[in-house]
């Protein structure tokens, strides 16, 4: 079934990262963490689809979105910038692996981090606490809602930055030797995602370290 979105309002977050907060119909329905595939309702890209995650609260009467945008990926998200409100999407039904499974660890990179956005701000309404975020980018610039994580009640987060020489904040690949330095529980989920790459070599390194395979969380087919 296709959903038509409505923007309503668009925020900058980062240099290269948008809020979009559109209406939302009755029908689209959806679990924290999920994601839906839509295209923008303009000429020339309606079938130019491509998944973006639900950020907002499933019950709430809008949703919301964090996109990330990519000039050179010559896509969609390059017209992410110049969104304005009355802009539609056209969204297919919500789908994805990325759910709530409790409280545990969660390993973004860059624009990973948004399936993450809803779970932990779910966590923080219910008084979950415990949670790890390990929020890995190449530059401090590209900490998508720092603030919020550095404010959320019952999240500890750690930030890695690996090409940036004066951050503040670790510096580095985010890999196992990084991880068992952090130090992380295995005996609890793990969330992951991100690029393709980092998604493989963290979900090898959880393996290595004694997570146990349901205990690891990706979208199906990373």
């Amino acid at each position: 079934m296709t959903h038509t979105l409505t923007v309503q309002k668009t925020e900058q977050l980062t240099h290269d990262t948008y809020r979009l907060i559109c209406s939302k119909p009755d029908s689209f329905r959806f679990e924290a963490g999920q994601a839906t595939h839509m295209a923008l309702d303009k000429d020339g890209w309606r079938d130019a689809d491509r998944a973006f995650t639900m950020v907002s609260d499933p019950d709430a009467e809008h949703v919301e979105f964090v996109i990330k945008s990519y000039p050179s990926h010559d896509g969609v998200t390059e017209l992410v910038p110049d969104i304005q409100p009355g802009d539609r999407w056209l969204a297919e039904d919500p789908a994805g692996a990325i759910t709530d499974h409790g409280c545990g660890t969660f390993l973004a990179a860059g624009a990973g981090i948004t399936p993450f956005i809803a779970i932990l701000n779910k966590h923080a309404r219910e008084g979950v606490g415990g949670d790890h975020l390990i929020f890995a980018n190449t530059h401090d610039r590209d900490i998508i809602m720092k603030e919020t994580w550095d404010q959320m009640a019952g999240v500890t987060p750690t930030y890695v930055i690996s090409d940036q020489d004066d951050t503040a904040h670790r510096k580095g690949k985010l890999d196992r030797a990084m991880l068992a330095d952090i130090g992380i529980a295995i005996d609890k989920p793990c969330y992951v995602c991100g690029p393709g790459e980092f998604v493989d070599d963290i979900r090898d390194a959880l393996r290595e370290m004694g997570v146990p395979e349901d205990q690891i969380i990706t979208e199906n087919g990373w």
